[in-house]
């Protein structure tokens, strides 16, 4: 059958479609009718392969890392206080586990934007970047059930966060570069969703793991590690195999040349013109790295992420506290996480299917702030303070996925994604430079600086979204008012560069 010819929108049309990323699986087409609904039929085929590739090898890379970082809140759980538990068998110090969670974000922080710029290049391939750093993760997440000092320890953690720093941001940039800037709110919720079912099985597994407690001569906690470091050199095989390249060079076994040329042109509709020379990837780096579009709302997700690093990393310590032995506490965290997978699919399909999303991000802070309003108070049953936890996570989760989303729709090029997307995840997790250190040891049971630190940073995340949402509408309304001066040829000029925001 001979390829489907792509359509070519009116001026008006093309225009709206590029500014405000509301075309849905397929381009309005002019075509008759049998081509168009054939254009449609390909465009649903087209998709339906995204889904089936894109969203759970990525969401699989994602949800493998997010239990390889949690993983050590469960391995201290299982021994808190006991000479043999992780703090005891190594000899930390008081502040030792605290220090033994910061430690990672220094160099994944760092590494993010520059190892997302090499993905961009595009001299390696995207399976072989991000697979053959996850294998080399794998291998150090066993180390850590192996090594028998709290030097060992640190020094692991620390080439832990090396060789992580390229993967959530890859990931999430690989996800912007194949979907259209309204597909992408739903994928990044399932690609959240992913990274929440990993410290969900997780406690699940080290419940399972605390019977293996003495085989090999090994303690409980450290086989939480080397089970879980061996999954993830045995998935990293299979996203070397999957991981598809760029869409423009994306393998003939994933989509035919057809589909591949469509999938770019509808991409280009949406999201302007990315390619090697064209006006958004000539704008200067330097341009890109100060754009406020990428502070503003990386310090949004810099403010949800201080909640959902507390929660990811105190949450089986705060529930033994709560009276539940550390095993059934490990259980008791699996309703915490799945809350938070249910609502961030419910919330997040809201904002793709009515394309609004700082009012769903206004509420789901109210409910953040309902959890640590609990927390302050500290109310002694401790199932009311066990339902804080299911406000924090249903109020944090959908936000990073919205707050994703947000701002990969709201940039063009690839330049502009690679270091965006970096920069969030990047800087986003220096928020658990806060939360590793604010939840002091000492201060157990009711951690008074770290709940005062995370609501003071649920209101700073309001303001800060607030201000996000005032200030893309007024660069909409000045946009317009520009264009509405302007000739049809300059206008298709400037929209190469400026299209009209989403909130």
């Amino acid at each position: 059958m001979g390829e489907v010819p792509k359509p070519m929108p009116r001026q008006e049309e093309r225009l709206e479609e590029k500014s405000d990323g509301s075309m849905g699986g397929s381009v309005r087409s002019s075509l008759p009718g049998g081509l168009a609904d054939e254009e449609k039929k390909l465009d649903r085929t087209i998709l339906w392969k995204r889904d089936l590739v894109i969203v759970p090898v990525m969401g699989i890379l994602y949800m493998v890392l997010f239990l390889d970082r949690t993983n050590i809140a469960n391995a201290r759980s299982l021994g808190i206080g006991q000479p043999d538990g992780l703090e005891g068998a190594l000899h930390m110090p008081s502040n030792g586990y605290n220090t033994a969670l910061w430690i990672f974000y220094i160099p994944f922080v760092l590494a993010e934007v520059p190892a997302n710029l090499i993905l961009n290049l595009n001299k390696i391939r995207p399976g072989y970047w991000l697979g053959g750093q996850m294998f080399l993760l794998g291998v150090l997440g066993m180390c850590q059930g192996l090594t028998k000092s709290y030097g060992g320890l640190l020094a692991i953690r620390f080439l832990l966060g090396v060789f992580e720093a390229a993967l959530p941001a890859g990931a999430t940039y690989m996800i912007s570069l194949y979907y259209t800037r309204r597909e992408a709110a739903v994928r990044f919720a399932w690609f959240f969703n992913f990274a929440l079912a990993g410290p969900l099985f997780s406690g699940l597994l080290a419940y399972a793991i605390e019977n293996l407690n003495g085989a090999g001569g090994y303690q409980g906690w450290r086989w939480i590690f080397i089970i879980e470091g061996l999954a993830t050199v045995f998935v990293s095989v299979f996203v070397i195999w999957l991981c598809p390249n760029f869409p423009q060079h994306a393998q003939s076994w994933f989509l035919t040349e057809r589909e591949r040329d469509r999938l770019v042109h509808l991409l280009e509709v949406s999201r302007g013109a990315e390619d090697k020379g064209s006006a958004a990837d000539n704008v200067p780096i330097w341009k890109v790295l100060v754009d406020w579009r990428i502070h503003l709302l990386t310090m949004c997700f810099f403010c949800c992420d201080v909640t959902a690093s507390s929660i990811a990393s105190f949450a089986p310590t705060i529930l033994t506290e709560l009276g539940w032995v550390a095993t059934i506490a490990q259980l008791m965290t699996m309703p915490v996480w799945a809350s938070g997978i249910v609502a961030t699919f419910v919330i997040t399909w809201l904002t793709s299917h009515t394309n609004f999303r700082a009012p769903f991000l206004l509420v789901a802070i109210c409910l953040q702030l309902v959890g640590w309003g609990i927390m302050v108070a500290y109310v002694p049953a401790p199932g009311v303070r066990y339902m804080a936890l299911f406000f924090l996570t249903i109020g944090t989760y959908p936000q990073m996925a919205i707050l994703m989303g947000w701002l990969s729709a709201n940039l063009r090029g690839r330049k502009y994604l690679a270091v965006g997307m970096a920069w969030m995840v990047g800087f986003g997790n220096c928020a658990n430079f806060i939360s590793s250190n604010v939840f002091i040891t000492t201060e157990r049971p009711r951690y008074p600086t770290g709940v005062a630190t995370g609501l003071a940073f649920t209101l700073l995340g309001f303001v800060l979204v607030s201000t996000a949402f005032v200030l893309l509408f007024l660069k909409n309304k000045k946009r317009d008012r520009l264009r509405a001066q302007m000739t049809d040829a300059q206008r298709e000029s400037y929209d190469e560069l400026y299209f009209k925001f989403v909130y």
